[in-house]
């Protein structure tokens, strides 16, 4: 029986696939021809909307706009890493008062839309009376939306090691905590990596909204810098710049995920020193005397 899951192309098939890709490459290239070529048309590539990125205070907007991104993203990713994990271990409990709080929580903060998190945490202590800053607000907003995402991945990680694994290890009279810290998670994680690091992207991404409460992260460094009238209101200029670091940034995480999944799951294999054992002969028959 075949393994295939599909036929393979046959020569028409291939030819085809080859016809499509250079179809879709050619336009493609058509679209980002016509986009620079009404880039020109309509001056967005003017050496004044331009000019300003070459002062120190703006360079210097850019920079410390990235670094409150930043930071935001590194609290919410730490704490959402944590609140995803506790949730996870909730719905993988064998008690339901365990179980179904924490099957809530999953369900309740991932339908409600991460802008809702984000207004009920900076709006709603000022309706109590309390005066806060954005930083907290948005970052309680991330954690709350990104870790139920995150327990959802754990668990599905988990469920996803053969289940013959931990029946081994009850058999050799192990608990269920040590099935899970060492036996359970080393395999997920493996398995998990790719769509953690998927969704701290996405959390990196969505920091953007800090924007909206006043948060001075990167795109709103980019809004003040593209409305400065002098320089003819260069906001595709500065929104350009804004993508550009997002998308290195992005980049750069998911390099640094493929060679952390690439060392989990190649590894530097051990040579072993043994010697093989000689194989010898017993025929059962008794010497003779």
């Amino acid at each position: 029986m075949s393994n295939v899951l599909y036929d393979l192309p046959g020569p028409k098939a291939k030819l085809r696939n080859r016809v499509l890709s250079v179809v879709g490459a050619l336009a493609i290239i058509g679209l980002l021809t016509f986009i620079v070529l009404r880039f020109n048309e309509t001056g967005q590539f003017d050496s004044l909307k331009w000019q300003q990125f070459e002062y120190a205070s703006i360079q210097q907007q850019l920079i410390d706009g990235y670094i409150t991104t930043l930071q935001a993203a590194g609290a919410a990713a730490v704490f959402a890493l944590v609140w995803g994990a506790l949730l996870a271990a909730g719905r993988l409990s064998d008690h339901w008062y365990f179980r179904a709080p924490a099957t809530l929580m999953v369900e309740l903060f991932r339908a409600i839309p991460l802008l809702v998190l984000i207004f009920f945490a900076y709006y709603g202590p000022i309706q109590l009376g309390y005066k806060v800053g954005p930083f907290w607000p948005l970052v309680i907003g991330l954690t709350l939306y990104n870790g139920a995402v995150l327990a959802e991945i754990f668990r599905a990680g988990v469920l996803a090691v053969a289940k013959g694994q931990s029946e081994a290890a009850y058999a050799l009279g192990m608990r269920k905590t040590q099935v899970m810290m060492s036996i359970l998670l080393p395999q997920a994680v493996r398995a998990m990596l790719p769509a953690i690091v998927s969704q701290l992207v996405v959390l990196l991404k969505d920091t953007a909204l800090g924007f909206i409460i006043q948060l001075p992260e990167l795109l709103y460094a980019a809004k003040q810098i593209g409305g400065r009238l002098p320089f003819g209101l260069p906001y595709v200029q500065a929104y350009l710049v804004t993508a550009v670091i997002y998308i290195g940034t992005c980049g750069l995480l998911s390099a640094f995920a493929f060679y952390l999944q690439k060392r989990l799951i190649g590894g530097k294999r051990q040579k072993t020193t043994a010697r093989p054992v000689p194989l010898t002969l017993d025929t059962g028959a008794a010497g003779p005397h």
